[in-house]
């Protein structure tokens, strides 16, 4: 994600502090959660694995700490010992024990972490951000494999809208053209006045929409105004799970308009073997953004266990025994 649109990317990781924050202490209290097993350790502290040991680390909003399971139990299935350290905080919190190596591996968002080492550079394809990433990171960190699941800003239409003029998840933002003039978005206020936003959607897509309706960053606002059609269009993160809960359409950005925000594993180099590094590049040559759309839901909308759900899905595509 490039630097205008970071404050995006910010405000809905600190949306989710409250909810996991919530989470965690009723799991403490039941003491039943998988996030309270033995093999979760402080997430603040510094102190480094013994040995062979891998430490998987997350952000703290559901997301991340839902990617970090996948990561750790896919480790797991290939004989890696891990430990893990979940609800850590923001970026410059976990790249800083990345680098000292208190955590071996993070799940991140490579349009995210690039605005955080280069907030002036402006990739244009995904192979182009790794490698400006990579130019940027530490010594003693690297990426490995990107997924095709990208968790960034969006176009999304509320169901009625989108009967209305036939357009489906297979349909394309330019092919609002002839119809915006007709609808209203909604989105954050600074959205109005971003490339990434109302400015691009013109000057890229050619799209003059009759109305703009400041809102909020992808959440509650938005999407509340979106079901009760105040507005026909809005941006919404694409893996929200109000996508499905209320059947919205996200529309396809084939010109990129809003970067990239592909799931990659950050990791400190010296602790992950050669098994590791291909399991962990095997999740992300399975997940997707649907599919990570569907493992959120179940998470933050079906209140299942993330490790459960981790568990559950790399069995399903045979990534654990």
């Amino acid at each position: 994600m490039t630097s205008n649109t970071l404050p995006s990317r910010s405000i809905r990781t600190y949306r989710g502090v409250a909810a996991v924050a919530l989470a965690a202490t009723t799991a403490l209290l039941a003491g039943c959660s998988s996030s309270s097993s033995d093999s979760k350790s402080d997430p603040l502290s510094d102190s480094k694995a013994s040995g062979d040991t891998v430490v998987v680390g997350a952000n703290n909003f559901a997301e991340s700490n839902l990617i970090a399971d996948i990561y750790g139990e896919a480790l797991k299935a290939k004989g890696v010992k891990v430990t893990y350290k979940p609800n850590i905080g923001s970026r410059e919190t976990t790249y800083g024990l990345l680098k000292n190596g208190s955590i071996s591996v993070l799940p991140e968002y490579n349009g995210a972490l690039l605005a955080y080492l280069d907030p002036k550079a402006a990739p244009k394809t995904i192979e182009e951000t790794t490698s400006a990433i990579e130019a940027k990171l530490d010594s003693k960190l690297t990426l490995l494999n990107p997924a095709a699941a990208q968790d960034k800003d969006t176009v999304t239409l509320n169901a009625a809208t989108a009967a209305k003029y036939n357009l489906t998840e297979k349909s394309s933002i330019a092919d609002l053209k002839t119809i915006a003039k007709d609808l209203v978005i909604g989105a954050s206020p600074e959205f109005q006045t971003r490339q990434q936003g109302l400015v691009g959607l013109k000057s890229v897509y050619g799209l003059e929409f009759k109305s703009f309706k400041a809102l909020d960053a992808g959440g509650a606002l938005t999407q509340a105004a979106l079901k009760k059609n105040a507005v026909q269009a809005g941006d919404i993160f694409s893996t929200d799970p109000t996508i499905t809960k209320e059947k919205f359409v996200v529309l396809q950005d084939p010109k990129n308009l809003f970067g990239f925000e592909n799931v990659q594993p950050l990791v400190y180099k010296s602790a992950l073997n050669q098994t590791a590094t291909d399991a962990l590049n095997a999740v992300s040559a399975k997940l997707d953004t649907a599919t990570l759309l569907d493992l959120d839901t179940q998470v933050q909308s079906g209140n299942k266990d993330p490790l459960d759900v981790a568990q559950a899905w790399l069995k399903k595509v045979g990534l654990s025994s």
